[in-house]
């Protein structure tokens, strides 16, 4: 599992969310102006997964419920030696009591979901908690709550010889300004780690997705991408024992570019333990989606516009990717 966990975060290399959910997908798809059907996920996912030359710049590529079990798909990605992950919890619901705060599902038959996932192919599993920024939230229920889950996953996962990837998401929605993005992104990441520690999880097992420590997106005072990225590193140094392999940061609904110009200034930034890596959905996905568009001539853009997002942000591994290279 600890030769997994580093092959995932190979120099110049990171890994592909490509899990949303068929409801998510079809919405996405849905707001670029693609006509959808009972197929269009899996023709989306067969255009790029048949990229060539992907491998050099992804290592892994995480898959939901309905794409996994697709063998065609599948091998479309271990024919080229990417390595397949499977997204086991089963979405948000709202907590009890606690208004504007969620709690992530999918606990109960996981044991028997990882087994069936793991003779299936995966290596690598992922579970999403959310954490809101709002008056008087997060509650420390909440995170407890969140944060419990996150370990027993990781825990099921590693007893069924799978790398879990553990994602505590504080989100970007709201107008909370950078300062109180640390503070949220502080404390759920020293609560994450006390509690995998507690459910004794092998950390040389696993790898972390956090967010960037972010001004909320409402928020009329916005930091600089200098200042997402020390702050990001700050609480990272505080919070995350060297033993991780590695981390692989979440979007988060920044956009391609400065997804990217975090993940690079961090690596030019360096002096932490651990390779700075991603594991991003819409700023690796979004723009070849808008360029395929539904339709079959459009193919090859957009397996070219995939391969050219997901370079960029290989460059971004080692700092040296520059906004210039956007055209």
């Amino acid at each position: 599992m600890e030769e997994i966990a580093k092959a995932l975060v190979a120099p110049g290399k990171g890994i592909w969310a490509a899990d949303a959910s068929p409801k998510t997908i079809m919405k996405r798809f849905q707001e670029v102006g693609i006509q959808t059907g009972e197929n269009t996920n899996k023709r989306f996912r067969e255009t790029l997964f048949a990229t060539d030359g992907l491998e050099n710049y992804i290592s892994g590529v995480i898959l939901n419920d309905e794409i996994i079990r697709e063998e065609r798909l599948r091998n479309l990605l271990t024919n080229k030696g990417i390595l397949i992950g499977i997204k086991v919890d089963k979405g948000t619901v709202d907590l009890e009591n606690f208004p504007g705060e969620k709690i992530t599902e999918g606990l109960d038959g996981l044991r028997e979901r990882l087994a069936e996932y793991k003779g299936i192919g995966a290596k690598f599993t992922k579970w999403r908690a959310v954490i809101t920024i709002g008056e008087n939230i997060p509650t420390h229920v909440c995170i407890g709550l969140n944060v419990e889950a996150l370990a027993r996953f990781a825990a099921l996962s590693q007893e069924a010889g799978l790398v879990p990837v553990v994602e505590p998401e504080v989100l970007m929605d709201g107008k909370h300004t950078i300062d109180e993005g640390e503070k949220v992104t502080f404390k759920v990441l020293s609560n994450v780690f006390t509690e995998l520690a507690e459910h004794k999880v092998n950390l040389s097992q696993m790898l972390l997705k956090p967010n960037f420590v972010h001004h909320g997106k409402d928020c009329l005072k916005r930091a600089s991408d200098e200042k997402i990225a020390q702050r990001t590193l700050k609480v990272l140094k505080e919070t995350v024992s060297p033993q991780v392999p590695g981390i692989v940061f979440l979007s988060g609904g920044d956009s391609a570019i400065e997804a990217t110009k975090h993940v690079d200034r961090m690596n030019e930034i360096g002096g932490v333990p651990w390779p700075i890596a991603f594991s991003f959905e819409r700023a690796l996905e979004g723009p070849a989606m808008i360029v395929w568009g539904g339709k079959d001539e459009n193919i090859e853009a957009a397996r070219q516009v995939l391969l050219d997002r997901a370079k960029k942000n290989s460059l971004a591994r080692s700092g040296s990717y520059s906004e210039s290279m956007e055209g």
